[in-house]
């Protein structure tokens, strides 16, 4: 019995495999064909607060894609204090023109990193929840991000396989991949510091607001936030970008984390030159890579 099990499951992969579509040879769709691939809900709550809500991007296509039917959840960054979903798009056009299932949202603002780190959870647990609704392919679910977005989207990712990580997913979730844009993976407390101790003023409150204790937080607690204390080798394929001249996260502090990653799964795209944010080129540079990077998951 347990054989005819392994068989139809191995039998199943390999007819997913067979008839999948490879996004790096998908045409990228003219914005006529991206409103008549996607069906649109802006704005959907996914939570009691305001700030709590997403736009789901769902796609006529992306059940014909086989094991590449991935869905897309990306988070703007910010430093967890200011910004909004709709000024990041330029993260998830290269899913859309790819005609992807894609979620991007938002989470709490100027309440600390706990709190904003629980809303990917909050919000894949309501996916799940409400899938009648949409028809996501939630076992496949790529968490991606820029900057304080990329930390949620690596911490949450990396942690799933962890018993002693506080925020659970609920059953039938699961992360396949990580993509992170310049977001912090070890040293928040270098960063916390950074940003307290920084001239302007904004950035010094958006530091202050990073954790609720009055002065710098203790490295205990900061570690539950950080994305090396759960990495291993059971741990979905991720791919990084970011840059040798970020002055906001610190290139040293990705050194680590690297030197862990899996050469045979994981891709590191590290810009010499390049800042915290990347520019048009590098980005549509790094696209190009992480859609062969999809391929080979």
């Amino acid at each position: 019995m347990k054989k005819t099990a392994v068989l139809l499951t191995i039998i199943s992969l390999l007819m997913l495999t067979s008839c999948s579509k490879d996004l790096t040879s998908v045409p990228d769709k003219t914005a006529e064909q991206i409103s008549a691939t996607y069906q649109i809900e802006k704005d959907v709550a996914y939570g009691t607060d305001s700030e709590q809500n997403m736009d789901i991007y769902l796609s006529k296509e992306a059940k014909s894609y086989g094991k590449n039917n991935y869905t897309i959840v990306f988070l703007h960054g910010g430093a967890y204090y200011l910004s909004d979903k709709r000024e990041e798009e330029r993260y998830i056009e290269p899913y859309l023109k790819k005609g992807l299932n894609v979620i991007n949202m938002n989470y709490r603002l100027k309440r600390g990193i706990p709190m904003a780190t629980t809303d990917l959870t909050n919000a894949l647990n309501f996916l799940k929840a409400n899938n009648n609704d949409y028809g996501l392919n939630l076992n496949n679910i790529i968490v991606t991000g820029f900057s304080a977005g990329a930390q949620i989207a690596t911490n949450v990712g990396v942690s799933q396989n962890n018993s002693e990580y506080p925020n659970k997913l609920n059953s039938g979730i699961k992360i396949t991949g990580v993509i992170n844009f310049s977001g912090p993976v070890d040293g928040l407390d270098i960063v916390e510091k950074i940003f307290v101790d920084h001239d302007y003023e904004l950035f010094s409150k958006a530091g202050n607001a990073l954790f609720p204790s009055e002065s710098y937080e203790s490295k205990e607690k900061i570690a539950v936030y950080e994305p090396i204390t759960y990495l291993d080798k059971n741990d979905p394929p991720i791919f990084i970008w970011h840059g040798g001249k970020d002055d906001q996260i610190p290139p040293e502090t990705f050194v680590e984390f690297v030197e862990l990653l899996n050469d045979e799964k994981d891709f590191v795209d590290y810009n010499p030159d390049g800042l915290h944010s990347p520019n048009e080129t590098e980005l549509n540079d790094s696209y190009k890579k992480i859609f062969k990077f999809l391929d080979d998951i």
